[in-house]
């Protein structure tokens, strides 16, 4: 089964940026290992909300407006795709993130697979 892990920062990237070099470098080193672990399909940081395009269509006629689409504060920072054997797994993973433990937030949502 595959799994969205969301991932929302909340904070966690300035608390992560204010660590000593050598802590910042662990860190990193933490997200890269979970990207490269078995099952993990795909995984990245996002640009900044601000960086975004909003886009609707209405009355046939496509409307673009800068931004995200949701409130600030509840953007995706980032993101992994997990094929893994159930909920459980997917949530020790997304455990392992350490954006949880610097504040932030990380959301398992299982993928519709057809």
């Amino acid at each position: 089964m595959k799994f969205l892990l969301q991932v929302r920062f909340n904070g966690a990237d300035k608390v992560i940026g204010a660590l000593p070099a050598e802590e910042q470098k662990k860190v990193t080193g933490e997200f890269e290992a979970i990207r490269q672990s078995p099952g993990v399909l795909d995984g990245n940081q996002l640009q900044a909300a601000g960086e975004a395009a909003t886009v609707r269509v209405k009355d046939g006629t496509t409307q673009v407006t800068a931004g995200p689409a949701v409130k600030a504060g509840n953007e995706l920072d980032g993101y992994y795709v997990y094929d893994t054997s159930g909920l459980d797994a997917a949530i020790a993973l997304a455990a392992r993130i350490p954006v949880a433990r610097f504040g932030g937030v990380v959301e398992v949502r299982p993928m519709l697979e057809r």
